[in-house]
This record gives structure tokens, C-alpha cells and sequence, in this order.
């Protein structure tokens, strides 16, 4: 483990976490992130147990670069965690892992850039302060990945009588979007109380949620309204 001594005074210098079981590597990625002027490493570990420990400890990073094929926990979970205590803080996989699955993983579990092992010392640098951004520093390999597992990922926008709404529960769906209540409703379209909540019920079964909030959701999300 490599711990910077306590500053006397708060640097500016955004500080850079390492999460590298290889010992040489992570020695090495910590000594460019140490020769940048606008970078510190106070923190390069071998494992997720001791990163999580860190954390534990309360101090939180600016960026982490995690690689995911660790001993015991997986940077993965590492990931899942860092989330729950420091969502500002931004995490880059530095990984040999190209799989669609560890992509997808390492995604959803909160990483805001990709990279393959080995990659240039100027790109890992470079990626740290365009993730402090906002900008996504992707592989072009893992990219390309992404854009081809993409159609795979995402539900297509349902046609507009998929759900086999009826004309009327599509009114009623429009009256419960516009706010109404179940008495206003049945006012303004002159039915009765009991028979809203009949078309209610059939309109949530369609759109396969279990309440007003959900239908008024997915009625403004797939805009079925």
C-alpha cells in the first residue's frame, strides 16, 4: 500500500486512487499519477478489501482507477460501493477484461470510463482529467462493443396498440397524466365512480404496473399519451 504523509495544507491537485493487484503496474501507475502537477496518488492498494477499508476510514478520492480481475472482492463490487458512499467520485476500469458481460457489468455498476491493459501512460493520464469532466473515456474497442450490445440492451419504444389500450382507457390514461382525480375523472367524462375504477384496473393490468404513479410514468416515458 502506498499512503501519502498528511498535507499541512488542502491541495488542489486532484487525488487519483489505485486499485491494481499487479504490484509492478500499480507502483509504476502510481508514479505518473504522482509526476503530473495537477495529480496525487495518496492511495494505490492491491485489493477491494483495503480500498473499501480506505473508504471506511472517510476519505473519499476525486477518481479511481479500478481494475476488475482483483483477488477476493472483484472491482465490480468495489464499484457498487464506491457509488453508495461517494457518488461524485469517478471510476475508470483499467482491466484486461473485454468481455460483453464485464462491459456491461462494470457499466451499470457506476464506472464512467473503460480502458484495456496495456494502454499508453499519456491515455490513462489523459482519461483521469477528461473523467473529471464529464467526458466518458472509452477503449475505441470496448466502444465499438458498446454501440454493437446497445440495440441488444435497450427495449425498443412499444407501438402506440401494443398494450391494446382502448380508446377510452387512453382518455382516461390522458386525464390521470393531466393530474385528475378518480371523482374528476368520472365528472368530467359523466361515468360512474365504480366504472373508472374498472377501466383503472384494466389500464394498469395493460401497462403492467401496479398503481397511478406507475401508469402516469410509463404513459409519459413511452408517450402513449
Amino acid at each position: 500500500m502506498i499512503m501519502a504523509a498528511a498535507a499541512s495544507e488542502v491541495s488542489d491537485r486532484l487525488t487519483v486512487w489505485i486499485v491494481e493487484d499487479n504490484r509492478l503496474l500499480r507502483e509504476n501507475l502510481a508514479e505518473l499519477v504522482n509526476e503530473q502537477p495537477d495529480l496525487e496518488c495518496p492511495l494505490a492498494v492491491e485489493s477491494c478489501e483495503e480500498f473499501l477499508a480506505a473508504l471506511d476510514q472517510g476519505e473519499v478520492p476525486d477518481v479511481v482507477l479500478m481494475d476488475l480481475g482483483l483477488p477476493g472482492a472483484s472491482g465490480t463490487e468495489g464499484l457498487v460501493r464506491l457509488h453508495t458512499i461517494s457518488p461524485a467520485t469517478k471510476a475508470i476500469v483499467l482491466t484486461i477484461h473485454e468481455e460483453d458481460e464485464k462491459v456491461v457489468e462494470a457499466i451499470c455498476a457506476g464506472a464512467s470510463g473503460y480502458l484495456l491493459k496495456p494502454s499508453p501512460p499519456e491515455r490513462i493520464v489523459d482519461a483521469i482529467r477528461q473523467v473529471r469532466l464529464g467526458a466518458a473515456p472509452i477503449n475505441a474497442f470496448i466502444a465499438n462493443k458498446v454501440l454493437a450490445m446497445f440495440p441488444r440492451l435497450v427495449k425498443p419504444k412499444p407501438p402506440e396498440d401494443e398494450y391494446g389500450i382502448t380508446a377510452r382507457e387512453r382518455q382516461i390514461l390522458q386525464l390521470l397524466v393531466d393530474g385528475l382525480t378518480m371523482k374528476q375523472i368520472a365528472v368530467e367524462l359523466k361515468l360512474s365512480y365504480h366504472t373508472v375504477g374498472n377501466h383503472l384496473r384494466n389500464i394498469y393490468h395493460k401497462l403492467h404496473v401496479r398503481s397511478r404513479t406507475g401508469a402516469v410514468a410509463k404513459a409519459l416515458r413511452e408517450e402513449l399519451v
